[in-house]
């Protein structure tokens, strides 16, 4: 059975030699990232031993990184998460928006990451929000919630917003929940076109503040006319809002969420060999149809880390965010509004912040009993009971 293959694999064999290549061209944030993934789950970190109140056996766990780019430690972020959002869900269909920007306007973001992904989560909200608004076409206050993702499947840049939107919104006048048709939430082309004025006024508002910066084989761009003439041909293209079909009930939203919101640029699972020739990985072509869809592709590992420290996000900043009716200042009271419109049970109330946290260790690989911690150790420590060797699933004996 082949041993399951981690980005930390990739990191910790061809890390250090990536680190001298690109040395005074990656970021802290960068270095971090790489630190952070190398060390996950290591005696680097320290950890503890926990053993089985049935049967006796013992094993080590070691500490996760925690890092929101860490393939191995979104679990129980994502969890944790999906918990608070299960509650806001309303009784009505949830539709799937996405917002995308062109490939000119992605070369800038790579460079300007915090300005632009800024910028394109709130021209996308407030394209969303004035279109639904609109009386000519839905006329109510909507609820947003947006999730970032700077990634292809190939991990190319790729900055695009995925929205999940309530199938309808509060009247303006506070009195009467607004229904969306069954299958159609607005109308993508008004969206594209009311998007794409509103992001490229305010990029060049940013240029024009001196919040943009261009280096390498941009630096062209730092002028002025050639910036314009630069973003002269995204002003003539349609920018494509994609509207995916309403989603089939609440629980499929919050699959959708669970996948979706604490997603890193490429999974583990999607890895299948890293050999002489690179990394080996899954990605699909959406440009194809059916079976051809899914394709292989083998990139050399300095390319694969290059590609894949592309999506380092800058420190702070928020890959999720809620608005309208979702955003947090109102989003209690707004809800509670939408539940009486609508008929809707209330909200349950918050859970006891007192009591004892979910326990997300796996059970005993032998009887399947509840493991409990015996020692903890600290970084780079070895523990002082080592882990029993595995029983047989099932042999229920110390």
């Amino acid at each position: 059975m082949r041993t399951p293959l981690e980005v930390a694999d990739i990191l910790r064999r061809h890390g250090p030699a990536f680190r001298a290549a690109y040395a005074g061209h990656l970021s802290l944030g960068q270095l971090k990232v790489m630190a952070a993934i190398e060390a996950c789950r290591t005696a680097a970190l320290g950890g503890h031993v926990e053993g089985c109140q049935d049967c006796g056996h013992r094993r080590i766990a070691y500490n996760s990184c925690r890092n929101r780019h860490c393939p191995k430690c979104q679990g129980a972020a994502a969890r944790e998460w999906l918990a608070a959002r299960e509650a806001d869900l309303l009784p009505v269909g949830y539709f799937h928006v996405v917002f995308s920007l062109p490939a000119e306007v992605a070369d800038i973001a790579a460079q300007n990451k915090a300005a632009v992904y800024d910028l394109l989560f709130r021209a996308a909200s407030e394209t969303m929000l004035t279109i639904a608004a609109d009386p000519r076409h839905l006329g109510a206050r909507i609820g947003i919630t947006a999730v970032l993702h700077s990634w292809g499947s190939a991990l190319t840049h790729h900055p695009h917003v995925h929205m999940i939107v309530p199938g309808g919104g509060i009247s303006p006048d506070g009195l009467r929940w607004v229904s969306s048709r069954p299958a159609f939430l607005l109308p993508v082309r008004v969206l594209g076109k009311l998007f794409r004025r509103l992001f490229l006024t305010r990029l060049v508002e940013l240029f024009d503040a001196g919040r943009l910066r261009f280096l390498g084989t941009q630096a062209g761009l730092a002028e002025r006319p050639a910036f314009l003439r630069h973003l002269a041909p995204t002003r003539r293209k349609p920018w494509i809002v994609y509207a995916k079909p309403p989603f089939a009930g609440p629980a499929a939203v919050l699959a959708y969420l669970s996948r979706y919101t604490h997603r890193v640029a490429i999974s583990n699972r999607r890895l299948l060999a890293l050999d002489e020739r690179g990394v080996t990985f899954r990605y699909k072509d959406y440009r194809r149809e059916g079976a051809e869809r899914y394709q292989v592709m083998t990139l050399g590992a300095d390319e694969f880390i290059r590609r894949f420290l592309l999506h380092v996000l800058p420190r702070g900043f928020h890959r999720i965010r809620h608005d309208g009716l979702l955003a947090s200042s109102g989003r209690r009271d707004n809800l509670a509004q939408a539940r009486e419109l609508l008929a809707a049970p209330p909200r349950p109330p918050e859970p006891d912040v007192t009591s004892e946290p979910s326990d997300h260790r796996p059970p005993c690989p032998c009887c399947g009993g509840r493991m409990l911690i015996l020692e903890t150790f600290e970084r780079t420590a070895q523990p002082r009971a080592p882990p029993r060797p595995a029983c047989s699933p099932g042999r229920g004996s110390p």
